[in-house]
This record gives C-alpha cells, structure tokens and sequence, in this order.
C-alpha cells in the first residue's frame, strides 16, 4: 500500500469502479439533462437525470416492467423490450417537457447493436433529440424481434411489438 504525504486516496466510487469520472464530466460539461440506461438480470430502465451541486435529480424513469401494462407478453430484457422501454421513456419526456438529453451508458462497453442503444433509438423514435451514432444502433430486425421470432414460433413476437409500440405512442 502507497503512503507518504504525496499520496491521494481516489474517490469510493472510483476505487469500487462504479464511476467513471473523466466520461462523467465530459457529459456534465454538456449542461443538458442526461439519459442514463441501465440494465439488471432482469429488466432494462431507462432515466432522465439533471445534475444538482446537492446530487443529480431524477426527473423521470421508465422500467422494462411496465411494458406489461400495455400488453406486452415477452421476455424484459431483449433488443425488442429494450427500444419500447426507450420508447415510453421518450413519451414520458414529451409530458415533461424535457427535448434535449445526452445519452450516458456509464460503463458499459459501447458495442454495437447493444440493448442500451435500442434504447437510446426508442428515445429518439418517441421525439427525444439525442446525439448519438447511427452505427451502433441494432438493425431494425432485431428491434422489431424477428430474430427472437424464429425460437417463439407460437407467439406472433411482431404483432405484439406492433401492438405494444402504438398503445404507447397513443397513450
């Protein structure tokens, strides 16, 4: 272990390598309110968060499990549920009056065709203007999930995403 008087013990969260504080002040530096996706075994979430001296605040959130309550019958984790929870964060921003957002996928590795830039598509499908890379959004077979469709012959995967991305763009 490092002592002396020279030695500066870095920020917990950076020790733990759960920030990454150069990209955190790059998208701070911004002044817009940020995009932050998120992904768990489970479910995908999506938030819009505006930094405050106090701590960032949360202005809104959308959760890949709510996508029940509009009838969506599959998995929360995939390409297809990843865009319609982009797309309902979208929706929500529209009621919020939030037009400008930075997408932030915290450590994430930014690969292409990644869940978090299915969602970031469904943001910016629903009106959000976010700056992002048209390359690294998945091609939209895999957002509309015809590629899930060939292991779920019995459900119509299609319809249901059809379905699910009208009633949360009327609603």
């Amino acid at each position: 272990m490092t002592t002396g008087t020279r030695h500066a013990v870095k920020f917990r969260r950076r020790r733990e390598g759960a920030t990454n504080y150069k990209k955190r002040i790059k998208i701070l530096q911004a002044r817009l309110p940020r995009l932050v996706v998120r992904k768990s075994s489970k479910y995908i979430s999506a938030q819009i968060v505006e930094f405050s001296q106090k701590g960032d605040k949360t202005i809104l959130t959308a959760h890949s499990s709510e996508l029940r309550g509009f009838g969506w019958k599959f998995g929360t984790k995939n390409i297809p549920a990843a865009y319609l929870t982009g797309l309902l964060v979208g929706k929500k921003a529209q009621s919020k009056k939030v037009a400008n957002t930075v997408a932030d996928i915290g450590l994430y590795s930014p690969t292409k065709g990644a869940k978090v830039f299915a969602t970031i598509k469904g943001a910016a499908d629903a009106g959000l203007k976010i700056a992002h890379s048209a390359e690294k959004i998945p091609p939209e077979s895999k957002i509309t999930g015809k590629h899930l469709s060939e292991y779920l012959k019995k459900a119509d995967l299609t319809q249901n995403f059809e379905q699910v991305k009208k009633k949360i763009l009327t609603d």
